[in-house]
């Protein structure tokens, strides 16, 4: 090991898989390396010098190893383990979400500062501002997948090109705003949308990213915009999630 170089990275642990006595398989979202597998010897040990940073969605700082296409743990510090989802499980369920939807997206060995900013940011949100889970998850759900370049067009209808959209709708599958009568041909693959979603559907698409969660919504809006969102993203992703499905069982 003397000549074995070192990594030292950030990342959020999105996923575990335990293995052998001990082992656990992380499944870890860092800045410079992208998503990237890691072997964590002895993690599930009390005595273990980074048990706590081989839990879901605990963002730490590691140094790892590589052998072959592996990495190894070495050493870990927890940097935030966002203990308001931990006391919460709605909010929990909706951040095992959130981590197993950035992991669809992210790519093995690439850059991914955005989408680790992201997942940091959704997390903060449930975790320590206590933002609506229905927002949060329909703002993460239309970012991620704008970073990951599936980004709909909102800003006018897609079909006749006025930027004030009527009876506005989502076509899903296309990935554009329509007017309600533009997009009738689609009606099968459109969602509704108001004027308070259609806002901040914008909103989330084209402001500060820092201001990602600063809005609010009407009860029946953030329905109309949750529904989109959580459409929108199947349609593109062309998949479903577990994680989604355990969510929506405890609402």
């Amino acid at each position: 090991m003397a000549n074995t170089p070192y990594i030292v990275t950030r990342g959020v642990v999105l996923r575990q898989t335990e293995t052998k006595e001990a082992d656990k398989i992380l499944t870890l979202l860092t800045a410079e390396q992208g998503r990237i597998s890691v072997i964590a010897r002895g993690a599930r040990r009390k005595g273990c010098r980074y048990a706590a940073c081989a839990q879901p969605l605990v963002y730490s700082e590691w140094t790892l190893y590589q052998k072959g296409d592996w990495y190894y743990a070495n050493e870990g510090a927890t940097l935030e383990l966002f203990g308001g989802l931990r006391s919460d499980l709605t909010a929990m369920s909706l951040g095992f979400y959130l981590a197993e939807l950035t992991e669809c997206v992210a790519a093995p060995e690439q850059d991914a500062s955005e989408l680790l900013r992201h997942l940091l940011n959704g997390l903060y949100a449930l975790s320590a501002l206590h933002k609506p889970p229905e927002l949060v998850k329909a703002a993460f759900e239309l970012k991620l997948l704008a970073l990951a370049g599936y980004e709909p067009l909102a800003e006018r209808c897609g079909s006749c090109g006025r930027t004030e959209v009527e009876q506005p709708v989502l076509d899903v599958v296309q990935g554009v705003v329509r007017c309600g009568s533009c997009g009738a041909r689609e009606r099968g693959t459109s969602l509704p949308l108001d004027g308070g979603s259609l806002a901040a559907l914008r909103h989330i698409l084209y402001s500060d990213p820092r201001r990602l969660y600063s809005f609010r919504l009407e009860e029946a809006s953030m329905k109309r915009l949750g529904n989109a969102a959580e459409a929108f993203t199947a349609a593109q992703l062309d998949r479903g999630f577990r994680t989604l499905d355990f969510y929506k069982s405890l609402l």
